[in-house]
């Protein structure tokens, strides 16, 4: 099991926790990893591209000229791809650029997302997280006292309004409940913040 340091709001360490090798210590796929953050992308892509095809473009019903005797190159319509305004060859059209994945892939590509995270030192463990006020100010004060610098994303146990609001005009940092917890987050955060009722429901999940 993997052994570390949990710290407060003021950045003091204040205990260890172990953490379930079911989720923070299996071998780590790669290729399940890249497949679901390309899956993660491809979801968000609307798919709403569209040109015309030469049939779909107005006008170009009459031949232009006759077939021959006129020293031009045999033309059929005015609309086909190579007259100006005519339509596109191989048109893009709208389309669904979702592809899925089987929940046994998912759940293996998070847990060794998470894994990576502790490997490479990027997971740290609060205590707890709670703010009495929305302000960005308080919230900035406990990424200073984490060391905390570049993209990071917190991951909470319940849906704290004071903490979500805080921390939503920081560019850089993403908060999360545990329910929507997926890999292209974890993987693009150069730090995971993780408090210790959301280990515990994430281990609960994910074991």
């Amino acid at each position: 099991m993997a052994n570390v340091s949990v710290y407060n709001m003021e950045g003091k360490e204040v205990g260890k926790i172990d953490l379930n090798d079911a989720v923070f210590g299996v071998t780590v796929n790669e290729h399940l990893v890249h497949m679901a953050v390309v899956q993660f992308l491809a979801d968000r892509r609307q798919g709403t591209q569209k040109a015309k095809t030469r049939s779909e473009v107005s006008g170009g019903g009459r031949k232009p000229w006759r077939q021959k005797g006129t020293g031009h190159a045999r033309q059929g319509s005015t609309r086909s791809p190579q007259w100006t305004g005519g339509g596109t060859v191989f048109a893009p059209t709208p389309r669904d650029y979702s592809f899925k994945m089987n929940k046994k892939e998912k759940r293996a590509a998070l847990q060794s997302a998470l894994t990576d995270s502790v490997n490479e030192n990027k997971l740290i463990v609060l205590d707890d997280l709670k703010l009495d006020d929305i302000k960005t100010k308080d919230f900035a004060k406990v990424l200073e006292n984490l060391k905390i610098s570049g993209k990071a994303l917190f991951v909470l146990g319940d849906n704290d309004k004071n903490v979500v609001c805080s921390a939503r005009n920081i560019p850089a940092v993403k908060t999360a409940q545990t329910s929507e917890l997926n890999v292209y987050d974890v993987v693009n955060a150069k730090t995971l913040v993780i408090t210790k009722d959301a280990v515990a429901k994430i281990e609960e999940v994910y074991a």
